[in-house]
């Protein structure tokens, strides 16, 4: 299991609110008289914040969980989950008797694994919550580039993360003329995986264990 995966969709949980800020909804923010004008600036300027929140909360889980407790549960959990696999193919009967003893002992370490990852996320919410949806619909367009090919590879309207040929010819959308744009809430949300990893590896806050 890649936990580094696990935190990013933590920290982004914010883009997956209920229906009046999802969906459509997401489509809908950014402005038409955007502050920051032009394709180069809003790219550069919606990836520096992605990379500033990353850095954000980052800061904060180095400060409010304790890395190397949590990564001896996750090696200790990790290697539990191993053996029992190991046994279970090779059918030793005697092995998976002497790992289940451990179960809730194991269970209970990654219960108290995932309260130490959410914790940070009681400080961080809130100020991800008005950023993305006070702040950059003021300072950006509804999208901000465009796309050579379709990236809204997961079926449904739920997770668009480019204009559709049909609401490219929807003169009332705001994708008109732009098949294939990148909404701003895509751009922001594809800039923060690509430098969460970089970043979480520098604060040291990565929670791979190799």
């Amino acid at each position: 299991m890649d936990f580094n995966f696990i935190l990013l969709f933590i920290d982004s949980i914010h883009l997956q609110l209920p229906d009046f800020l999802s969906g459509t909804g997401r489509q809908t923010l950014g402005s038409a008289d955007p502050m920051v004008k032009g394709a180069i600036l809003t790219l550069f300027g919606v990836t520096a914040f992605g990379v500033v929140l990353n850095l954000f909360n980052a800061g904060v889980r180095k400060k409010m969980v304790d890395q190397v407790k949590l990564k001896r549960i996750m090696k200790e959990t990790k290697g539990w989950q191993k053996e029992r696999m190991a046994a279970m193919r090779s059918k030793d009967q005697a092995k998976i008797a002497e790992l289940g003893k451990k179960s809730s002992y194991m269970n209970k370490m990654s219960m108290e694994m995932m309260q130490m990852n959410m914790r940070p996320m009681m400080i961080t919410f809130v100020p991800l919550i008005l950023i993305f949806y006070l702040v950059l619909p003021v300072l950006f367009s509804f999208t901000v580039a465009v796309s050579p090919i379709s990236l809204n590879v997961i079926p449904g309207d739920m997770f668009q993360l480019t204009c559709t040929a049909a609401q490219a010819l929807d003169a009332e959308h705001v994708c008109f003329g732009k098949e294939n744009a990148l909404y701003l809430w895509a751009w922001y949300f594809l800039s923060s995986i690509a430098f969460s990893g970089m970043i979480m590896r520098l604060t040291k806050t990565s929670m791979d264990l190799s």
